[in-house]
């Protein structure tokens, strides 16, 4: 076996996106669509592009395990746990793409080695994704005692299940924001922005710090950490330069799609996949390797 065989479940917004970034890695190979809709966009995509198709959840999926080595959830946080049950049982991969927190938190420029052996592994929220890495860079440089981010996502690029997880993207973004990033104290908060035209993702980062000074390796620290995100977002980028008053610090980032399924605006789902393709990518050539 060279490749790690894909299963998605959930072929909403998030799920289709993410068939598009599986098919660009080096050891991931799609494999499975899994919904509940027979009428969804991402299952006549993915019935289009050849890979199986299952249209009654992961009750079709039982007697197709070996369709699939490892499996992405695009659900719902509640849906999760009842996923995260019957795939424990049969010794299967999950990576989370849902705010419901049940394995380790992984954030890729951060801590992508650490969980690589995990069962499960919660890729948190898309406003974590994009806002942790600035938190933890900062933190890097200096001591962070409080962070608060604010996300705002283009109402459009919202399906059914990220509302339904609003609160808790905000729970979950939030111990992110002190798990992985550092900060002592974390906030978050998520705006569903229905300007149109729809605005790219924005994120605007917050943060107090331990003590003064500090801007130049905070700066130093922000630079290398973008050039990071951007292995894998090369949409992701810092709007102007960070902004120093005494020890509070402001930093304002946007996030541009690749646009493999939504138009180019939805870089919240963009930074998602892509970080949960990056990181099942790293846990298939770790065991790939292992196995050889």
């Amino acid at each position: 076996m060279s490749t790690y065989k894909v299963g998605i479940i959930g072929s909403g917004n998030i799920g289709t996106d993410l068939m598009y970034k599986i098919e660009r890695t080096e050891a991931l190979e799609m494999s499975a669509m899994i919904g509940v809709d027979p009428d969804s966009e991402g299952l006549k995509r993915a019935k289009d592009r050849g890979y199986a198709v299952i249209n009654n959840g992961i009750y079709g999926m039982l007697d197709h395990m070996d369709l699939a080595d490892i499996f992405f959830d695009a659900t719902t946080a509640k849906a999760h746990a009842y996923h995260h049950e019957v795939l424990e049982s049969y010794g299967k991969i999950l990576i989370d793409l849902t705010p419901a927190a049940i394995g380790p938190f992984v954030v890729p420029p951060a801590n992508l080695d650490e969980h690589l052996s995990s069962s499960n592994l919660n890729m948190i929220t898309c406003g974590g994704q994009a806002t942790i890495p600035i938190v933890h860079a900062i933190n890097q440089a200096c001591s962070v005692d409080y962070a608060e981010i604010v996300a705002t996502v283009a109402s459009k690029s919202a399906g059914p299940g990220t509302r339904e997880n609003i609160d808790e993207f905000t729970r979950t973004t939030a111990q992110g924001i002190e798990k992985i990033g550092g900060a002592k104290k974390g906030k978050a908060i998520i705006i569903l922005n229905p300007a149109e035209p729809p605005m790219i993702m924005r994120d605007t980062i917050h943060a107090l710090v331990k003590e003064e000074g500090k801007e130049e390796e905070i700066k130093k620290s922000l630079k290398q950490m973008v050039q990071k995100v951007q292995e894998y977002v090369p949409g992701y980028r810092m709007r102007g330069e960070p902004l120093f008053n005494g020890k509070e610090v402001s930093v304002f980032v946007e996030v541009e799609g690749a646009g493999d399924f939504f138009p180019s605006y939805s870089g919240n789902l963009d930074i998602m996949t892509a970080a949960a393709a990056r990181v099942g990518n790293e846990i298939a050539k770790k065991n790939l390797v292992v196995t050889k």
